[in-house]
C-alpha cells in the first residue's frame, strides 16, 4: 500500500466526518474530500507527504467545498455561513473529530437504511474503502455498488436523518445497529459467502479498525470491547485458517502454534475487562467463547462444558443452536450432537449440512454423510469451501 493509500484509509473517514458537521451535506463533504485526495495524488509524489497529512486533507477539502458553495451561493444567509467557515480553525481538536466520527457512524448505520446499504456506507464513509474495493468485496460491479451507496446517501437526505449521536433513550438500539454492521464485516471476512478465497484479510483488518474506533468513541460500552475482542481472537487464527493450497482448515485441525499470540493476548485481556464490568452482552459472550478456544492447546483440550454454558447465555438463534450442538457433540458424543443439529432450522446454510455430514461420518453412517456433504456443496458459492467439501467427500471413499 502506497503512502497516499495509507493516508486515504486512515484519514478519509475523519475528514468526511469533519466536513459533514461543518457543511451539513454528506455528498458535498465526500466530494470535497475526494477532490482533496486528487490534489494530493497530483502534488505529494513531487513534494512529499506533508507533516500533517490529516490537516492538509481537511484544510484542502474545506477550501474546495467553500469554493463550490461560493459558486452556487444564493442570498446573504449562505454568504454569512461561508464567512463563518472562513474563520474556523483549519484542523479541529481531537475530541471534536472523535465526536464527528461518532455522528457519521450512527448516520451510516441508521435503521431506516437497508442492512446491505449500512455496511457499504460505513465501509465507504467511515472505513475509508474505495467504492471499487467494496464492490470487489461483495462481488458486485463497481457501478452497482456506487449506485447502492448513492441511494443510501439520498435516503439520508430525503428522510432528513439527523447527523448526530442518538439521545440516551435511543442509544442502545442504534448502537446495536452499528455493532451489527461491524460484526457483519468481520463475519464476511472470516468466511466469505462468495468468491474464491477462504478468508478476506482486507475486510478483517477493516472490521478490527472499525471496532477499535468504536471502543475509542464509546469507551464506557462493554459490548464495543466485546466485539473488538471477538474480532481480534478470530483474526488471531488467520495464519492457520488456510492450507498451502488456499483451502480452509477447520478449527479442529488448525496448527495452533501458528496463531498470532499477540492478538490472542490482546483479545483475552479485553475479555477480562468485560468480565469485570459485570454487564454481559452477546458480543462479550461470543468473545469469551473464542477466548476459551484460544486458551486450549489443542481441540481435544477445550473446556467444552464451559463453551456449552456460554452458548446457553446467548439468544437461541439458529446459528447459536448449531454452534452449541457442535460443542455438545464434543462433550456428549456425536449422536447427541446430531440430534440437536437435526432440530436446527437452517436448511439454506452450507455450514449446517457440513456439520451434519461430519457427525454422520464420525458415526460411520457413510451414505448419509455423503448426501449431507452434497447438500452442503449445493448451498455454497465460495469456491474454496466447495473444494474443501469435495475433499471431505473423497475422504469417505
Amino acid at each position: 500500500m502506497s503512502p497516499l493509500e495509507e493516508v486515504f484509509r486512515e484519514v478519509h473517514g475523519r475528514a468526511v466526518a469533519v466536513l459533514t458537521r461543518q457543511f451539513g451535506d454528506l455528498d458535498l463533504a465526500e466530494e470535497a474530500v475526494a477532490e482533496a485526495f486528487a490534489a494530493a495524488a497530483a502534488t505529494w509524489p513531487g513534494r512529499g507527504v506533508p507533516p500533517s497529512p490529516a490537516g492538509w486533507v481537511v484544510t484542502t477539502a474545506r477550501n474546495r467545498a467553500v469554493d463550490r458553495l461560493r459558486r452556487e451561493a444564493v442570498g446573504a444567509a449562505k454568504l454569512a455561513e461561508l464567512s463563518r467557515l472562513a474563520v474556523e480553525p483549519e484542523v479541529p481538536e481531537v475530541g471534536a473529530v472523535r465526536d464527528d466520527q461518532l455522528r457519521l457512524l450512527f448516520t451510516c448505520c441508521h435503521p431506516a437504511l437497508a442492512p446491505e446499504a449500512r455496511v457499504a456506507l460505513t465501509l465507504r464513509m467511515v472505513g475509508g474503502l474505495t467504492t471499487a474495493e467494496i464492490a470487489r468485496g461483495f462481488l458486485v460491479p463497481e457501478p452497482t455498488m456506487a449506485a447502492r451507496i448513492t441511494r443510501a446517501k439520498h435516503k439520508i437526505a430525503r428522510a432528513r436523518i439527523s447527523y448526530r449521536v442518538p439521545a440516551d433513550a435511543d442509544l442502545p438500539q442504534r448502537l446495536a445497529s452499528v455493532l451489527a454492521v461491524v460484526h457483519l464485516v468481520g463475519t464476511e471476512a472470516h468466511a466469505p459467502a462468495t468468491g474464491d478465497a477462504a478468508t478476506r484479510d482486507d475486510l478483517a483488518a477493516d472490521a478490527v479498525r472499525l471496532a477499535r474506533l468504536l471502543v475509542d468513541l464509546v469507551p464506557g460500552e462493554p459490548e464495543c470491547r466485546g466485539l473488538l475482542a471477538l474480532l481480534l481472537l478470530t483474526a488471531s487464527r488467520r495464519p492457520a485458517r488456510v492450507d498451502d493450497a488456499g483451502a480452509p482448515v477447520p478449527l479442529d485441525r488448525q496448527d495452533r502454534s501458528r496463531w498470532d499470540r499477540a492478538l490472542v493476548a490482546e483479545g483475552q485481556a479485553l475479555v477480562r475487562e468485560c468480565l469485570r464490568t459485570g454487564r454481559p452482552g452477546p458480543y462479550q459472550v461470543q468473545a469469551a467463547i473464542a477466548a476459551v478456544h484460544a486458551g486450549a492447546p489443542t481441540w481435544a483440550d477445550t473446556d467444552w462444558s464451559q463453551v456449552v454454558a456460554l452458548y446457553d447465555l446467548l439468544p437461541s438463534t439458529p446459528v447459536v443452536q448449531l454452534n452449541r450442538a457442535v460443542a455438545v457433540a464434543e462433550l456428549d458424543g456425536p449422536s447427541v450432537g446430531l440430534a440437536l443439529v437435526d432440530r436446527v432450522d437452517l436448511d439454506a446454510s452450507p455450514v449446517l449440512h457440513a456439520v451434519r455430514a461430519d457427525l454422520l461420518r464420525r458415526l460411520e453412517r457413510v451414505e448419509e454423510a455423503r448426501a449431507a456433504y452434497a447438500a452442503a456443496l449445493a448451498r455454497t458459492r465460495n469456491t474454496a469451501e466447495q473444494a474443501d467439501l469435495r475433499r471431505r467427500l473423497a475422504d469417505l471413499g
